[in-house]
């Protein structure tokens, strides 16, 4: 048996910090911007959702262009540049004195989180060697769902706690901690594609081909997890169950790691469905549970199923966009990965917004558990069915290489 090419490298782990502390920050601003909107500025449901999902806007719009401009720009030069960019929208939070300039903000910050986060996805998936794929996509994306448990619960602790100044004072110290970190990476340069300098607009050279079935099904996937993030607080304080909401995502990351050394090494040795059709049963159920919630730990209960099923096939999934593609537009491929999936989180507090008045929180997510079951369908159809047809086809493949 061959020796497994070494995976915790210096490199890895850094990429990997930079990632976390650069959602981190997504996070704790993601859960209390809707309640600090409507606190400080007295906007609507509807306003709050869109100063939310503005940041996810400004994201969804550069990823796109950062994706093919990242090897002819320099991927050194586009980390450091968007974390500066990212670190300074961070500390513009306190300068912000009306709804307008909020907005203007959270489009600049989000902007700098797509170059950034494009940038760090496309310098893991070269770092990570190809025999551990799905392991190391898994194990870097970790710091995007470690990132997506104690967000939430560190914004969630400030509101309750203390000022929402103290909330843009945490983003700004971990947006200098992903730059800080950064400093000690050595980034591998990728090939600069002919592809790349040609003239002329053509949608391939802002979006992978290959990538994008997986990419809309994760986009729908984070339209329903936008429901969790935007709305848990509120649908928490109108069931009197605050207290365990606050632990909803520490649960959530728990069990989320408990999981992963299992599902990232299944993934690599049985193939992707055999991780990602549990785990989208166990995202179904976790979010059946979280919609019939009166008890604390009935909350607490769906946020472990949701930890163990959000998080392992958000992960898988971004190992096959990068698994799909030629490996000369990994940039594409993550930021087209991405750009689905933000596009899902951003639209989703906006759109959920107008629905609320209508069903309510505990409405909204019955409304949501009812569409993560016909996830399982989206999946079989994009990806499923041709992964199980090539899984069956491997044998005579393997004969004749």
């Amino acid at each position: 048996m061959n020796h497994k090419p070494k995976l915790w490298t210096k490199d890895f782990l850094i990429v990997s910090s930079a990632n976390f502390f650069l959602f981190l920050t997504f996070y704790v601003l993601m859960v209390t911007l809707t309640i600090y909107t409507i606190d400080h500025f007295h906007a609507s449901q509807a306003q709050a959702g869109l100063a939310s999902s503005i940041f996810v806007l400004g994201a969804v719009l550069v990823r796109p262009i950062a994706g093919k401009k990242i090897d002819q720009i320099g991927r050194r030069k586009m980390l450091f540049g968007s974390l500066i960019l990212f670190l300074l929208a961070s500390i513009g939070y306190f300068m912000v004195n009306d709804l307008f300039l909020l907005l203007i903000d959270r489009l600049i910050h989000g902007f700098a989180f797509g170059l950034a986060t494009t940038a760090t996805g496309t310098i893991a998936a070269d770092i990570i060697p190809n025999e551990r794929r799905g392991e190391g996509t898994g194990y870097f994306a970790m710091s995007t769902n470690l990132a997506m448990a104690f967000g939430p619960f560190i914004g969630l602790l400030i509101t309750q706690h203390f000022s929402y100044s103290i909330i843009f004072y945490a983003a700004s110290v971990f947006a200098a901690f992903a730059l800080v970190a950064s400093l000690f990476m050595k980034v591998p340069e990728g090939e600069k594609g002919k592809a790349s300098s040609r003239k002329g607009f053509k949608i391939s050279d802002y979006f992978e081909k290959s990538a994008l079935p997986i990419a809309i099904f994760i986009g729908f996937a984070g339209f329903t997890y936008s429901s969790i993030l935007s709305y848990l607080t509120s649908f928490a304080k109108e069931m009197n169950l605050m207290d365990a909401a606050s632990f909803f995502f520490v649960v959530f990351a728990v069990f989320l790691l408990a999981s992963r050394p299992f599902t990232g090494r299944m993934f690599d040795v049985k193939g992707e469905n055999a991780v990602i059709y549990p785990a989208l049963i166990f995202y179904a159920v976790g979010m059946v549970i979280l919609s019939q919630s009166h008890h604390g730990i009935t909350l607490l209960i769906a946020g472990a199923f949701i930890g163990v099923g959000y998080g392992t096939f958000q992960s898988s999934c971004q190992a096959i966009s990068i698994k799909e593609s030629p490996s000369n537009r990994m940039g594409l491929a993550t930021s087209t990965f991405f750009t689905m999936y933000d596009f899902g989180i951003g639209v989703g507090p906006f759109l959920l917004g107008f629905l609320i008045p209508f069903t309510g929180f505990k409405g909204l997510f019955i409304g949501m558990s009812i569409f993560s079951f016909i996830l399982i369908g989206i999946y079989f159809l994009v990806h499923g069915k041709k992964a199980s047809m090539r899984k069956k086809m491997q044998p005579e493949e393997r004969m004749s290489a």
